[in-house]
């Protein structure tokens, strides 16, 4: 069996990230938890990229209209309607249309559960209900309503990995063999060895 250490997650700095000066911030969350970066690049996607990406999952458009439903129920709002995939239809044509807006930065984080932390790390999809100590939760104020009332996508930095599945359909979506490096760094021996034996020399 695979090393969990080897474990890989797509992330992806949407464009109002990159706007608001935060790269460095969001990099330095993954990378203090010992996550190790193996592939980055920065480019404007296309549509075709995009729609592709977030359908690439046959499930996605009705899970994540199910998700917005639920959300608007639980605030005791009206959604935009009672059907998931004209939910998830809405959803895409918006994040097409937010996702081609500007550069966009890609990146693979590997190491142990790199899916499950990451978006633990990233918070809830809606800033407004993510947990703080999140980076959504701590650095933006959208909400489902606010988006939907702009008939826009909510704009929350951060698009991760939701599943280890997902993840192994999305990074070869985004990334070729040739620009994933493999290299070893150091705190991966503390993290990950058996025995540390090397710290008293």
């Amino acid at each position: 069996m695979d090393h969990p250490k080897n474990e890989r997650t797509l992330v992806v700095v949407k464009p109002d990230g990159i706007q608001r000066a935060l790269i460095g911030e969001i990099m330095k969350r993954y990378e203090r938890i010992g996550l190790k970066l193996i592939a980055l690049k920065m480019f404007v996607p296309t549509e075709k990229m995009i729609e592709e990406h977030y359908l690439l999952d046959s499930e996605w458009k009705k899970n994540v209209g199910e998700k917005a439903i639920s959300s608007y129920v639980k605030k005791g709002e009206t959604p935009p309607s009672s059907d998931p995939i004209e939910v998830g239809n809405l959803v895409v044509g918006r994040l097409k249309k937010y996702m081609t807006s500007g550069p966009v930065i890609a990146m693979v984080w590997e190491g142990a559960h790199a899916v499950e932390l990451v978006r633990k790390i990233t918070g809830g999809t809606e800033p407004r209900s993510a947990g703080v100590g999140t980076i959504r939760g701590d650095f933006v104020v959208d909400s489902y309503q606010m988006a939907d009332g702009a008939d826009r996508a909510i704009r929350n930095l951060i698009h991760a990995s939701g599943s280890v599945p997902e993840a192994e359909k999305e990074i070869p979506h985004w990334f070729g063999k040739a620009e994933i490096m493999k290299y070893s760094v150091p705190h991966e021996a503390t993290l990950y060895d058996a025995d540390i034996k090397s710290i008293l020399g």
